[in-house]
């Protein structure tokens, strides 16, 4: 008997152990246990797991655990260009966010616009000009490939495409900031001001807010063409890895070229650098942010000039659409530039008329103090136009003294006027006494 019960109570003991390993008791014993000490039953797939699941007590929320985040970050396959080039662009960024790449130029350079248009709020024209000096030289977002088509159709719109739309359809406001913290001057000009020579009134300064939005239309007005500010290079993989070629054309400003990568709407920390050199006769431009062959203006100038001076001109006329056409120069750039140049030309082209005394000063000196007045107004009116503006207006006026002059060939006209036709012959006569003498006076 006494074995009976020795025998039953070790039954009861190992059948209670075995209970005990197979759970019946675990849900009590693991409220005095942490969580992370024991092992959860697996979820059913497509559904959440429960806290009880996940091993914590009911009525308790425990926090998920955060999925490994891939890390931001690039590099360039090189620092140094020579007079341009492509730069490699590689890096990592969390799969399936889109990569946008910033890449500006150290070199500034001034940008300026003249806001003409109606505001339709108040139906009037604000007539104000906005300047800065800080404008990079050169600026551009680079895309995802994924963009392109979006791109083209932004192209499509012609001069009338925004920046700041192309911003939000291009999925790139997040990548743009340097241009949207520069300084920006604007003044409140008037047709009075701009006769004595003044830009207008200057204004208070904008709030940032503010201030981005006019840089925005300042970018536009600098490099004017989509493709200037936007390249769609960016390639990116399944697993977060992208790479992207940056084009630095050659005639692009000289020094550091600054490249930060934006992820969706993070930032990476770093910001790499590349810099571009050039070297004679690559020469720089800093008023036009812009580097060119000086052979190239240089010969077309000589031609123009020979030309010019058998005109009576001192070739500018000729010389200004086909810089602005031939090389990236603004406009603003092209007049200041060739107004002064010209006077090597017309200096030795009236030492020369004056010899053989084709000069009626008279009339020279006349037309001169128009040109004084003329010269004084026409720089501070073509920081209020537009290179398309400029092209229109010196295209018809070309075209018009192009056709004047046609019409001055013709059988008809010559024989209206034969009394022009009398003081030609009178200064070829001059001419060739004058030259005459010369040679009797060189024997």
């Amino acid at each position: 008997m006494k074995r009976y019960w020795m025998s039953l109570t070790i039954a009861l003991a190992a059948t209670l152990f075995m209970l005990y390993q197979n759970g019946s008791f675990a849900q009590q014993s693991q409220e005095g246990k942490p969580a992370a000490a024991t092992e959860a039953a697996p979820a059913v797939q497509g559904q959440a797991e429960t806290p009880q699941q996940k091993g914590v007590p009911a009525g308790e929320a425990k926090p998920e655990a955060k999925e490994a985040q891939v890390p931001l970050a690039f590099q360039v396959d090189r620092t140094a260009l020579n007079n341009g080039g492509i730069v490699t662009i590689t890096g990592t960024a969390p799969p399936g966010t889109p990569v946008y790449i910033e890449v500006w130029a150290d070199q500034h350079v001034r940008a300026s616009r003249f806001d003409s248009e109606v505001d339709k709020e108040t139906g009037k024209r604000p007539y104000v000009l906005y300047m800065t000096y800080d404008m990079p030289a050169f600026y551009k977002i680079l895309t995802p490939v994924e963009q392109k088509e979006n791109l083209e159709k932004i192209k499509k719109e012609g001069s009338k495409w925004s920046y700041s739309q192309a911003l939000k359809d291009l999925g790139a406001d997040a990548a743009y900031s340097v241009p949207g913290k520069i300084k920006i001057e604007r003044y409140q000009a008037t047709l009075m001001g701009s006769i004595v020579g003044s830009r207008g009134e200057l204004l208070p300064a904008m709030d940032e807010k503010e201030n981005k939005r006019r840089s925005m239309q300042l970018v536009k007005a600098r490099f004017r063409n989509p493709d200037k500010v936007f390249a769609p290079v960016v390639e990116s993989q399944p697993d977060g890895t992208f790479v992207a070629k940056l084009n630095i054309g050659s005639g692009s400003a000289p020094g550091t070229y600054n490249i930060r990568v934006v992820a969706g709407k993070t930032p990476v920390g770093q910001v790499a650098g590349v810099e571009n050199n050039i070297s004679f006769p690559n020469l720089y431009f800093s008023n036009a942010g812009t580097s060119i062959n000086l052979f190239g203006p240089f010969f077309l100038t000589l031609a123009i000039a020979i030309f010019g001076v058998l005109m009576g001109a001192g070739g500018g006329f000729i010389l200004n659409p086909l810089l602005v056409s031939i090389w990236p120069l603004p406009h603003t750039v092209v007049a200041g530039t060739v107004m002064p140049t010209v006077m090597f030309s017309q200096a030795s082209g009236i030492v020369n008329y004056s010899k053989i005394k084709f000069i009626s000063w008279k009339l020279g000196v006349t037309i001169g103090l128009a040109m004084v007045l003329g010269g004084f107004i026409g720089p501070k009116l073509t920081e209020m136009i537009t290179l398309a503006q400029y092209k229109f207006v010196f295209g018809w006026i070309l075209v018009i003294l192009a056709c004047l002059m046609l019409w001055q060939t013709t059988q008809g006209y010559l024989a209206k006027h034969k009394k022009e036709q009398a003081i030609l012959k009178e200064f070829k006569k001059r001419a060739e006494e004058a030259a005459l003498a010369k040679a009797s006076r060189a024997a």
